[in-house]
């Protein structure tokens, strides 16, 4: 059964679509069978892995509103271990025709149970809101990723976050978790950066990976190209650090091991 991981926060230009894509990518191309799930009315997930929001028919909005079956909604992508549920801007709509629908937190985690037997992991790519879309992808998950930008509007919002985590917890979802804290955005060069990280760091302990994603020209050009960074350009820094991400999430579920070799590449500071 997979693993099913919300990237969520309410606050956008966090680099929440990027590492939705480029972790997903990664566990594919270390052999783990991923869906991609875009629960983003943005469609930025279904265009940065190649594919045209507006030639989208059966997406996640047919999955959760018209109960279309949530196998026919997945699209295989140029990776072999890497499937998409792709969106397009009916989504907008979904958070309307949602309120009245009986159960309506729980319409994602209902389809998603049917294709969990299929993959490894499930990764949902959240929009920048805490609407019911969000509430059904928290409600459907297991645990959460956090990004957090290395800026100094870094914490702004994160409390709210959290409580609402707190909440999808007590009422609807006691098995959720938080994965992690993702550092995203990260330039060495700056102090402003490197205070965002040892505050977070301080705050958080435990709850933030020790991956940090560094800011790359790469990883910021690929979606332009309708593809992950790992295929843009393998050896960039970005690809690096969500190659790195990945394996962290690996071990901390105890899929791979430190003894087994699956060490972490070293990050080019060039």
């Amino acid at each position: 059964m997979a693993k099913i991981i919300s990237i969520v926060n309410q606050k956008g230009g966090v680099g929440k679509t990027t590492t939705a894509i480029n972790l997903a990518a990664s566990l594919a191309v270390l052999e783990f069978k991923t869906l991609l799930v875009d629960a983003d009315p943005q469609a930025n997930s279904t265009s940065g892995t190649g594919f045209d929001p507006r030639n989208i028919r059966t997406g996640l909005y047919e999955v959760i509103i018209n109960e279309i079956p949530a196998k026919d909604a997945v699209l295989k992508t140029e990776f072999e271990h890497l499937d998409i549920m792709p969106s397009n801007i009916d989504l907008v709509g979904a958070e309307i025709e949602l309120i009245n629908l009986p159960n309506r937190e729980r319409i994602m985690k209902h389809a998603l149970e049917k294709l969990s037997k299929n993959y490894d992991f499930i990764i949902i790519d959240c929009s920048p809101s805490l609407g019911l879309i969000t509430t059904n992808a928290l409600v459907a998950s297991h645990s959460v990723i956090i990004p957090v930008q290395c800026e100094y509007f870094a914490l702004e919002g994160l409390g709210k976050l959290l409580n609402t985590v707190k909440i999808i917890q007590q009422n609807l979802n006691t098995e959720l978790q938080i994965e992690g804290l993702l550092l995203t955005m990260y330039d060495m060069r700056l102090r402003l950066s490197n205070q965002v990280v040892e505050e977070v760091k301080t705050h958080f302990q435990q709850l933030v990976f020790d991956t940090i994603i560094q800011r790359n020209t790469k990883l910021s050009e690929a979606p332009g190209f309708g593809k992950p960074v790992i295929t843009h350009d393998a050896e960039s820094r970005g690809a690096i650090n969500y190659l790195n991400l990945a394996k962290e999430l690996l071990q901390k579920n105890g899929l791979i091991e430190h003894e087994a070799g699956m060490n972490f590449i070293p990050q080019s500071m060039n």
